[in-house]
């Protein structure tokens, strides 16, 4: 029988790995669901979770007396807690992933070019990454938000630019360290060009730090987009998110908590989630600890 290919060795050792540890099974399994549910389920209850009827103002959770839809609760207006959290999924994660993505390809190239390159260029936007860096990201985003048109895509727009700096300054690291291997200097003597070194020497051994730090920014991004909408400086309706719900709640905490606890218990399930997982991940990443945990597996890479 042919040999696997040392990728599907590695990739066998991997889900070895994932099923040894126990958080990191229940993270992923909580990510992937919630992204599946916030995918599809959105498209056929939205009306439904919009939907206000007053004479279920505050109806209580955890009963199914009103309905499968409204066994979490109603909040204020009569709407459907269930389905808000769920329409609220979607509009979270959609900002979520759209900043992590812009940031990282984005951050990761400039940083790649920069280090590579150096010289004045790589000063410029070390100065700038610089200044962006000692700004808060989330006095940023507040007071550009408060002059632009609060919108997903103003928001995601912000977000990617205040957590820009992060993977500038990640992959710049890795590649000014890289350049001076003897693998690039040997592409360079047999006439490869510097888009090629970048493209197939360097960006690939920056991608497994660039790919963990993403997912540990997606704990970040959820929780700088929630604070946002909590401060009615981020989304307005019809768009609803996590954060938008808990500030909805919050004038109602003591009568009715399920308005505001519930979107801030997902919210904080998801953020640790994405914490677990990039963890995990970052210790794969990692040789040394990776042979550790193969060791007490006893598998093999």
């Amino acid at each position: 029988m042919p040999t696997p290919p040392p990728t599907a060795h590695r990739a066998v050792a991997t889900v070895r790995l994932l099923a040894g540890s126990p958080s990191a099974v229940a993270a992923l399994a909580w990510l992937v669901v919630l992204a599946l549910v916030a995918a599809v389920v959105p498209l056929f209850v939205t009306e439904a979770a919009n939907h206000q009827d007053l004479t279920l103002r505050f109806a209580e959770p955890f009963t199914v007396e009103n309905g499968f839809a409204f066994v979490l609760g109603a909040d204020s207006l009569g709407r459907p807690m269930l389905l808000q959290l769920v329409v609220g999924a979607r509009t979270s994660l959609l900002v979520a992933a759209l900043t992590v993505a812009a940031s990282a390809l984005l951050g990761s190239a400039i940083g790649v070019v920069s280090g590579y390159f150096g010289g004045w260029a790589d000063n410029v936007l070390m100065r700038i990454a610089d200044i962006l860096h000692t700004v808060p990201s989330l006095l940023l985003a507040l007071a550009v938000l408060y002059v632009l048109e609060p919108s997903i895509t103003n928001l995601v727009l912000v977000l990617a630019i205040t957590r820009l700096p992060v993977y500038l300054r990640t992959a710049r690291a890795q590649t000014l360290e890289l350049r001076e291997r003897v693998f690039v200097e040997s592409a360079r003597s047999l006439g490869s060009t510097h888009r090629r070194i970048m493209a197939v020497d360097i960006a690939p051994l920056v991608t497994p730090t660039v790919r963990t730090l993403a997912m540990l920014e997606v704990a970040n991004v959820i929780l700088a987009a929630a604070s946002l909408s909590f401060l009615g400086i981020g989304l307005q309706r019809p768009d609803v998110d996590w954060g938008m719900m808990v500030a909805d709640g919050r004038s109602y905490l003591a009568s009715a908590w399920w308005v505001t606890v519930l979107p801030g218990v997902a919210v904080l399930a998801t953020a640790l989630a994405a914490s677990i997982l990039s963890n995990w991940l970052r210790a794969v990443e990692d040789p040394a600890q990776r042979a550790e945990f193969l060791t007490r597996s006893g598998s093999a890479a």
